[in-house]
């Protein structure tokens, strides 16, 4: 018997084994709202589509199995309608007048919920650089309850100490958790909970799905209060996936490892190439040795990813040419997919931070890169890079 798997092993096969019905090799999509009952309340373990479903089931324990893969800990996964869906319902474990920590530089959805939502119902928010522990040692105060990282962020490419944070606020009287969106990365990279973190959070839309055709979210708890807690905010909120949704994510976590590797690969030549071309002014990619993170990446992650970014000489209208040129990157929002895509944050998914302290510049260029040639990635930027 094998004691213990690879991550590439539990992709493929934890949480999913042969239907015990059919004998089935992949998981089934039960495609049904309810479930019939023995006797009344005596269930196989389902009795409601929105409380739990065996597709459903699968995915979020492949997803636990994958963060504690390297630490022989139990963790508990639960699956989401979207990634927002996923961070809607961890804040909903503060209460008001307590204070949220978080990230100068995340996705800007998440700030809209933070500040247009959750604000509303006195949560505090405070925004600080969290690759700097003493700033986030200043903020600490009696109210607050959650760090929210990302790393890297959303669209900067800032690297956090995750295990330095940790660190930090372990030894703080309070109990202050850790939550890291670890959508950039995959768990396949990067696995927070082995770093301290107490949550991890993904929009499985991204790198985990891998083929822009799902939207889904997930939270990894490694304590079972929190994961019960959480759970009974799933069921009572409803903002659950349904089980082709659950099945396309599960179809498309079972080639992550091989994908990621790729993305990296590619992302890697792409940032060194970027790095010495005429039009750009400066290429975020945690990979390249002159990044403010490159060490600390370095230290807690299994490769460098597919995000970059780049800041164009000539500023937003430089950059807008640019993207509308490229024939092989897909001008779209979202990132993660098999095909390269390339955006204007400012104008598309950071939109709603505009005017705000967490403002990106209006040259700036989010690219997602893809599984294609490398030679053709390459030859398409250089040519859209003209327009520039």
């Amino acid at each position: 018997m094998v004691k213990s798997q690879k991550f590439e092993t539990l992709a493929i096969h934890a949480g999913q084994p042969p239907d015990p019905t059919t004998a089935a090799v992949i998981t089934p999509i039960y495609q049904t709202s309810t479930f019939a009952q023995e006797q009344v309340g005596i269930t196989k373990g389902f009795d409601y589509g929105r409380t739990a479903n065996p597709t459903r089931l699968a995915l979020e324990q492949c997803l636990a199995a994958l963060e504690s893969q390297k630490r022989g800990q139990a963790a508990y996964g639960l699956a989401y309608s979207s990634g927002m869906a996923a961070i809607d319902n961890l804040l909903r474990l503060i209460k008001p007048g307590e204070q949220v920590i978080a990230s100068n530089d995340i996705y800007g959805g998440t700030y809209r919920l933070f500040e247009r939502v959750l604000k509303e119902y006195g949560i505090q928010f405070t925004y600080t650089d969290t690759c700097d522990l003493q700033k986030i040692a200043n903020c600490i105060q009696p109210e607050t309850r959650l760090i929210w990282l990302e790393s890297p962020t959303n669209p900067m490419l800032k690297i956090a100490d995750i295990a330095g944070i940790s660190k930090l606020v372990k030894s703080h009287p309070n109990r202050i958790r850790i939550a890291v969106d670890n959508t950039f990365a995959s768990p396949y990279l990067q696995q927070p909970l082995m770093l301290g973190a107490d949550f991890v959070v993904y929009s499985t839309t991204k790198y985990l799905s891998g083929h822009s055709d799902v939207i889904g979210g997930a939270i990894i708890s490694q304590d079972k209060d929190d994961y019960d807690k959480l759970k009974f905010l799933q069921n009572a909120i409803g903002a659950i996936p349904g089980p082709f949704d659950c099945w396309l994510t599960l179809r498309g976590i079972k080639t992550l490892g091989i994908r990621m590797e790729r993305h990296s690969e590619n992302a890697k030549y792409i940032a060194e190439f970027l790095e010495k071309h005429p039009k750009v002014e400066r290429t975020l990619y945690p990979g390249l040795p002159n990044h403010a993170g490159y060490e600390v990446a370095k230290k807690q992650m299994r490769s460098f990813g597919g995000m970059l970014s780049i800041i164009l000489k000539d500023g937003a209208e430089a950059a807008r040419r640019m993207v509308e040129k490229t024939q092989i990157f897909t001008l779209a929002e979202s990132l993660g997919g098999v095909e390269s895509l390339i955006e204007v944050p400012a104008a598309m998914t950071h939109a709603s931070v505009a005017g705000s302290p967490l403002e990106v510049p209006a040259g700036l260029v989010r690219l997602s890169v893809g599984i294609e040639a490398i030679d053709d990635l390459l030859e398409d930027l250089d040519q859209a890079l003209q327009y520039a």
